[in-house]
């Protein structure tokens, strides 16, 4: 994009689990827009491989890729420093990481009797606190950068709608979009708007997790994955560059007075009743 508005260029964006299908996806695309861009994830091998792509499309792309668990403190602040040493700022911080686990959802054969809440906890450790924990530690540094420095929180569409088996999901990310407006108001009195925080709010995307619950081997729907659909006015799942527009805009000066809000990127889901 030629307008200022929308530069990313030299600009230091960090993103926690930079190796997930969507988080990938918009760490590739910020890279390729000129930003510097850490991949934060669990596995070294994984960012090795996402680095080499990114690398192969893009020659001149400045990136990183950092090993540290989302809950790990120590590892998340060993992180910041290596940021810090690099490049000597951080203007962003997007928070991708999350997941679902078997035992904290309720399928249609068990009620919420059964729920396994040691797999519950580990959800909401994942998905909230490792949206905390991530901006508690980078928060310095943003704060430091001077100019406009923003988070982005990824939530979900579970987050205020009562979806279906995914009970400890969408408790977490329900938090993290209390957690995000929580965040904005603070940070925005306090810096008179030099960090601002944001949500976004996916749809449905096909993704590792979600794909056998949702198709078949051969590519045709499942029965969830035909409901979803239904409730869909585009009538499709999204495909994950279709969230860069929405990630640019939070990230870039284009939303220099965008705080505390959700950005929702779902082909009408959320505003369809289903009749």
């Amino acid at each position: 994009m030629s307008s200022p508005l929308f530069k990313l260029s030299g600009k230091v964006i960090v993103i926690t689990g930079a190796t997930g299908t969507l988080t990938g996806s918009a760490a590739d695309y910020l890279a390729a827009q000129g930003a510097r861009v850490v991949y934060l994830g669990r596995t070294q091998s994984k960012l090795d491989d996402a680095l080499a792509k990114v690398r192969a499309a893009h020659p001149a792309a400045e990136v990183l890729g950092l090993a540290a668990d989302v809950n790990d403190r120590p590892a998340l602040e060993r992180a910041r420093d290596e940021v810090l040493a690099k490049w000597g700022r951080i203007d962003a911080l997007v928070n991708g990481a999350g997941g679902n686990q078997p035992g904290a959802t309720i399928t249609p054969d068990k009620t919420f009797a059964d729920l396994d809440f040691n797999a519950f906890q580990q959800v909401v450790d994942l998905n909230l606190h490792g949206t905390v924990l991530p901006t508690l530690v980078f928060a310095p540094a943003l704060l430091a950068a001077g100019g406009s420095a923003s988070v982005v929180n990824f939530s979900s569409a579970s987050a205020t709608r009562a979806i279906t088996r995914v009970v400890g999901y969408s408790a977490a990310k329900a938090a993290v979009e209390n957690f995000t407006r929580w965040l904005a108001v603070d940070l925005g009195r306090r810096t008179q708007g030099g960090v601002r925080v944001n949500s976004l709010v996916p749809g449905f995307f096909l993704g590792e997790q979600n794909r056998r619950l949702l198709t078949n081997e051969d590519g045709t729907l499942t029965a969830r994955g035909d409901t979803i659909c239904r409730q869909t006015p585009f009538g499709r799942f999204g495909q994950a560059e279709e969230l860069h527009g929405a990630i640019h805009f939070l990230l870039s000066d284009a939303s220099k007075f965008v705080t505390g809000t959700t950005v929702v990127v779902d082909g009408g889901f959320g505003a369809f009743s289903g009749v």
